[in-house]
């Protein structure tokens, strides 16, 4: 028996590493996204190209109310690791459509949404987050996601 890793264990780690990269001080993110596997981008979660960092300055934390009554905190700074990594595939002219992300935290739903119109087939992902706010939109899309355990 082989103590080789699995491809999910193999891009859950690369997955990890990207996400030490982060430089929201809430939350370090991670994303990869492969087909055939081999990896196609990465992203992490920060500020945009050249925009100060939170790590520097300070986050610009901001109050919404969900459809449901919820209150959440998000970051006006940050761009999250799923949309970075579609971004970087983007810049270099790489299609990701029919591939698959990894990530370190299940999709919030305006990733999700984005992933969804990207292209990509199927999401894994190790620690779930919120994901009673994608239901929906799971329910009506070919899109289907994994936990790793």
């Amino acid at each position: 028996m082989s103590d080789r890793l699995s491809w999910d264990d193999y891009f859950r780690q690369i997955t990890r590493q990207v996400a030490e990269r982060s430089t929201c001080t809430r939350a370090k993110v991670g994303a990869v996204i492969v087909r055939s596997k081999s990896i196609l981008a990465t992203g992490y979660n920060g500020s945009p190209s050249g925009l100060p960092h939170c790590t520097d300055v300070g986050c610009l934390v901001y109050r919404s109310t969900t459809p449901a009554g919820e209150i959440e905190e998000n970051c006006f700074r940050t761009i999250h690791a799923e949309m970075n990594a579609i971004a970087q595939a983007a810049r270099h002219g790489t299609s990701i459509e029919g591939a698959a992300i990894y990530v370190t935290h299940s999709p919030c739903i305006h990733c999700m949404k984005v992933l969804v119109n990207s292209g990509i087939e199927t999401i894994y992902y190790e620690r779930p987050y919120k994901l009673d706010t994608v239901a929906e939109i799971l329910r009506y899309t070919h899109v289907q996601m994994h936990a790793l355990g």
